[in-house]
């Protein structure tokens, strides 16, 4: 049930697309700042920090190195997304991480891991996305590090990303639940297979519904669990999400979406949260950017009624 204590909020701005395949996410943090996010976290009763931005490198916009894109520049980014977010969550804080493109889940994952071990507390990462995002240098068709960032955090990737939070692998494979997966490369299935990655795809979700998905997903979580979601926009359907650069057809409905966050609101445990790959150039009049922060509203305990 919810914490009889509301978590002290900090929002991270970090105001880049240097992972990403279209130009544009950088926009994402002012975006959600537009669509109101830190008031409609206060008027949960939260005490909201808005931070402000962090600062890295410019987007070149240079082909693949050896697999990868933007490597040094991504590098830096994540570097400084790990030490903010790890300074707030040493302060009790809950980090809210506004991105920027979903690369940046190494710098925040790999500080809630850190922060998790130094506190002897476990850890559940929900990854809600429509890419399985465990691709490699040698089976990406792209280089976009936006589509390695688990398979970083599981320990294959570059040293400097592996490396980040002082400890490889930064999770195991056991701790993530991916939900709402729709869209993985050839070679990234082998992987995700070979990981054991428990994965909710929408396949999942449409037979057994979003309920047993979220039931399954949080099963386990007790008051020793520190809860991280990974929040990737284009995990909604592009009909109520345009403005991301990855859309995918066949996401969760507005509803489905709701519940997931309720579900996961209900457990009281959530203590860090990206919002990642929101991308204002692609969108209609911010549409996106509310929606997510509606969304977001609902996994800080928003609801209909008072719940029992």
């Amino acid at each position: 049930m919810e914490s009889s204590t509301k978590p002290s909020v900090s929002l991270i701005g970090a105001p880049t697309d240097i992972g990403a395949g279209s130009r544009g996410a950088s926009m994402g943090p002012e975006a959600l700042r537009v669509a109101g996010i830190a008031s409609a976290l206060r008027a949960r009763g939260l005490d909201v920090l808005d931070l402000g931005n962090l600062t890295g490198p410019a987007n070149p916009w240079q082909a693949p190195v050896q697999g990868y894109r933007h490597l040094e520049e991504v590098v830096a980014w994540n570097q400084s997304v790990h030490d903010a977010v790890f300074q707030e969550l040493e302060q009790d804080r809950l980090p809210v991480l506004l991105g920027g493109d979903h690369c940046l889940a190494v710098g925040s994952i790999s500080a809630v891991a850190r922060h998790c071990r130094a506190r002897g507390k476990k850890l559940r990462v929900l990854w809600l996305d429509a890419h399985a995002d465990f691709n490699t240098n040698t089976l990406t068709p792209s280089g976009n590090l936006h589509g390695m960032p688990v398979a970083c955090l599981c320990g294959t990737g570059p040293q400097a990303l592996i490396e980040l939070g002082g400890h490889v692998p930064a999770l195991s494979p056991k701790w993530v639940r991916q939900i709402g997966i729709r869209s993985v490369d050839e070679g990234e299935k082998r992987l995700v297979h070979d990981a054991d990655l428990e994965v909710f795809d929408m396949r999942y979700i449409d037979e057994m519904g979003m309920r047993a998905a979220m039931e399954l997903a949080l099963a386990l979580v007790d008051a020793n669990t520190h809860l991280h979601v990974s929040f990737d926009v284009d995990f909604l359907d592009p009909e109520i999400a345009p403005g991301v650069g990855t859309t995918v057809r066949g996401g969760p409905s507005y509803r489905e979406a709701q519940l997931c966050m309720e579900m996961i609101a209900d457990t009281g445990k959530l203590a860090s949260l990206d919002v990642v790959e929101l991308n204002p150039a692609l969108d209609i009049r911010n549409r996106t950017a509310e929606v997510a922060v509606d969304l977001i509203e609902s996994l800080f305990g928003k609801s209909t009624l008072m719940r029992k």
